[in-house]
C-alpha cells in the first residue's frame, strides 16, 4: 500500500459532486481522507491523503485532472 497527499483545487461546478469521498473509493478501491478544506460557492480547496496501490493512486489523480480538478502532490508518501 502506498500514501500520496495531494492539494485539489475544484471549480465551481464539481463543489456538490462526492468525487473524494465517494466517487474515488467505489471507482479505483482507495481510501480518500480529507486532512483540510477551504470551500465556498466559487471553489472549492482540499488536501487530501490518498492510500491504495500506486496504480489506484495514479488512475485516481488522472480521473480528477479528466473532471477539472487542478491536483497538486504535497510530498511523497511511503510505501
Amino acid at each position: 500500500m502506498a500514501l500520496r497527499k495531494y492539494f485539489c483545487t475544484f471549480p465551481q461546478s464539481l463543489i456538490k459532486e462526492p468525487i473524494v469521498s465517494h466517487t474515488l473509493n467505489a471507482k479505483f478501491g482507495v481510501i480518500p481522507n480529507i486532512r483540510a478544506a477551504s470551500i465556498s460557492e466559487q471553489m472549492a480547496m482540499v488536501a487530501v491523503e490518498i492510500e491504495g496501490s500506486l496504480e489506484q493512486i495514479e488512475h485516481s489523480v488522472v480521473y480528477l485532472r479528466e473532471r477539472g480538478v487542478k491536483v497538486e502532490a504535497l510530498q511523497e508518501g511511503e510505501e
